[in-house]
């Protein structure tokens, strides 16, 4: 920590003229200037050592920084809704320099929000699971990109009282890039509310409260809260990284990502971080099932038996990623924000006063910090009220470390379509194996922006699987699935394929039996809008493909050209019977499964082919339905992958999708769209890309 010297310099009218007289003419202009907009009588001048904490500027920031809060609320719905709908006001009627952002997309959050006018804004480009459970990743991320002062992160159901705004001010004056962390509080009985205007706190008889009175209730019947979910977590935002490395898809409230965060910030040193616990009143409020807390922070976990999962997702991330598992930081040591009566100052572990400008002159130095002579010694009888440490050690965590688990998805398919199918029973189903995890998220990132929800994907191996877990798709595995597919071999025309193609018809025909329309789509589809509605429009017993044929002046339903990558099939008797008899004719095939969709549906030769772009299948009466390219284009239609912009020429000719097939090889289909610009995922950072990350 820096030392800063206080000068308080008292000039007269009279001495700063006499001061102005004997100054050279060429400084003349610059001294009157200086004189007045500095020189008022009895003004405190702080001269600042460089580089540490205090601002070098001689004018004191009197103002508000900008503050933006940011959180992740549940619906706002009864009881819940009720105490978050207090915890917002409560922050909004600190200061007018203060908005919030609302992370997530259920109708109640847009209808709270729109009563707040500009200052609440409903945040819905992140990334979420197919539970809308959000990725902390994608929330630190969008926090990060924010353009005001300082970026808060709170969880929805903490109220703030003002010395929040007091500590913010106070932390932005430091000439440093700081971050820091405030326990949250639980008292068991809150019983006041905030009037309409939101800055009059009142009691239960509708009586005003003094700001101060209300300030000394937490202090009297409080427990720190050990969920480390109630975190408050802020920041100076100045450009500079938080920390070092990749941030895990964690999802959010589900554990250990507030604690592996910190641990992260602390180790890689870009920024001063301090704990303002004793400074910030972070009020957990109450709710009616309130439970005397332990000094375990185990009492937090309340997971059933169906949603452990999540905890271990993000357990394993944390073992995998980071210092987590071999470096944790005990938060007690940090240094910590206190305050004795007006005056702000920090202090380390042992009591030692760090920093207090106001006694900076008695204060020495003692192995890089600065320790309080005795002439201040009230001081430490001040900071005794400050030696309760208001964190547990991580013990907890730590002996869960090694313990290495696979993770399991605890819904199998029917219960997946059960949660994921539309208002019509209709799921898009999608099959990938580890190699094409990147397009596989492409593909979902793809859909997410689209707000197609009813995906579902069928994992080919175990690492695919896992890794859709930890993304938050609604994932699944066959067990008649092939094993051992190839890396980079397992393009079209190679055995590999042929397996997996297999794989596909048979998926879609079981799932087209529990009574549910599929929309099959590879994940190298890329889609420019949702395609659902129009399929839906041709009615029972058809069958809708994309074509293969690129040629411009033939037919598009020509031998072998119905393309098994992209195709809508209904749930009734005529498309049931007839993909049987694919699923069997593909059985006995030394091809992949294309070929036997069109020798099955349209005859061998074509000879069911009715006029340029259809088939009728006789014995079960089914319609094939072949796309108009124009709108379903295939990979070497027209050469649309060699446009300029493919996005733009897409767009002007109403595309709903675009297929990357005619070209062979994994690297060269992911090159070439990546090149394109139809890529909506950061490899990098596992994150799908927002609107705001292109600001």
């Amino acid at each position: 920590m820096s030392s800063i010297s206080i000068v308080t310099l008292n000039f007269s009218k009279g001495l700063k003229l006499g001061l102005c007289s004997i100054w050279l003419s060429g400084f003349l202009l610059i001294y009157f200037s200086f004189c007045a907009t500095q020189f008022l009588p009895s003004v405190k001048v702080e001269i600042t050592k460089p580089r540490i904490f205090y601002p070098t500027s001689l004018v004191n920031y009197k103002g508000t920084p900008n503050i933006t809060i940011f959180s992740a609320p549940s619906p706002f719905n009864g009881s819940v809704g009720r105490r978050q709908d207090l915890a917002v006001r409560s922050w909004l009627g600190l200061s007018p320099n203060i908005n919030v952002v609302l992370f997530g997309n259920h109708p109640s959050l847009h209808s709270f929000a729109s009563s707040f006018g500009s200052r609440v804004y409903v945040e819905s480009d992140i990334d979420s699971s197919f539970l809308n459970v959000p990725f902390f990743h994608s929330m630190i991320a969008r926090a990060e990109s924010s353009s005001s002062d300082i970026s808060v992160l709170i969880h929805p159901e903490t109220a703030l009282l003002p010395d929040f705004v007091s500590t913010l001010t106070h932390a932005y004056e430091l000439d440093h890039d700081w971050f820091l962390i405030a326990n949250s509080k639980r008292i068991p009985f809150f019983p006041f509310s905030l009037d309409e205007v939101g800055r009059q706190w009142i009691r239960e008889d509708g009586k005003p409260i003094p700001l101060q009175k209300l300030q000394e209730v937490p202090a009297q019947t409080w427990h720190w809260d050990y969920c480390e979910d109630r975190m408050l977590m802020a920041w100076k935002n100045t450009g500079i990284p938080l920390h070092m490395g990749v941030l895990p898809p964690f999802l959010y409230g589900k554990g250990l990502h507030n604690h592996w965060f910190v641990n992260e910030v602390y180790h890689s040193n870009y920024r001063f971080l301090f704990d303002a616990s004793w400074t910030i009143s972070n009020i957990h409020l109450p709710d009616s099932d309130y439970h005397e807390p332990t000094q375990s922070a185990s009492v937090c976990a309340n997971r059933s038996d169906t949603k452990d999962w999540e905890y271990h997702g993000n357990l394993q991330l944390a073992e995998l990623y980071g210092l987590f598992s071999s470096q944790q930081v005990d938060f007690s040591d940090f240094i910590k924000l206190v305050k004795c009566g007006r005056q702000f100052m920090f202090a380390d572990k042992d009591q030692n006063i760090v920093y207090s400008p106001e006694h900076h002159s008695s204060s020495r130095l003692l192995k890089g910090r600065f320790i309080l002579s005795g002439r201040t010694k009230k001081l430490i009888n001040c900071l005794a009220d400050f030696g309760t440490s208001a964190w547990t050690i991580n013990s907890s965590h730590k002996s869960k470390m090694n313990a290495s688990m696979l993770l399991h998805l605890p819904y199998d398919l029917e219960m997946l379509l059960s949660l994921r199918a539309d208002e019509n029973k209709t799921v898009v189903l999608a099959v990938a194996g580890y190699s094409y995890k990147d397009m596989l998220m492409n593909w979902v990132c793809r859909l997410r922006h689209l707000m197609i929800n009813n995906f579902l994907v069928c994992a080919l191996d175990d690492e695919i699987y896992e890794f859709s877990i930890q993304q938050g798709i609604p994932v699944f595995r066959d067990s008649l699935a092939p094993r051992n597919i190839s890396f980079d071999d397992c393009h079209f025309g190679t055995k590999c394929f042929q397996k997996v193609t297999k794989t596909k018809s048979r998926l879609v025909l079981r799932i087209l039996k529990l009574g549910y329309n599929v929309l099959l789509s590879d994940v190298d589809v890329y889609w420019f809008k949702n395609p659902i509605p129009l399929l839906q429009t041709f009615g029972p017993a058809v069958l809708a493909a994309q074509s293969d044929e690129y040629n411009l002046t033939v037919p598009i339903n020509l031998p072998r050209r119905l393309n098994s990558g992209f195709y809508f099939a209904r749930s009734d008797d005529s498309t049931i019977t007839a993909l049987e008899k694919v699923v069997k004719h593909a059985m006995t095939s030394d091809l992949s499964e294309q070929p036997s969709f069109y020798d099955t549906l349209c005859g061998l030769n074509g000879t069911n082919r009715v006029g340029d772009n259809k088939c009728w299948e006789p014995r079960t009466n089914l319609t094939v339905q072949f796309l108009d390219r124009n709108y379903f284009p295939n990979g070497a239609y027209q050469s649309l992958w060699a446009e300029r912009n493919v996005r733009e020429t897409c767009a002007k000719r109403g595309c709903y999708v675009l297929h990357n097939n005619w070209i062979s090889g994994r690297l060269k289909k992911l090159e070439r769209q990546i090149h394109s610009g139809l890529w909506d995922y950061d490899i990098s950072s596992r994150m799908c890309l927002q609107s705001w990350h292109r600001m």
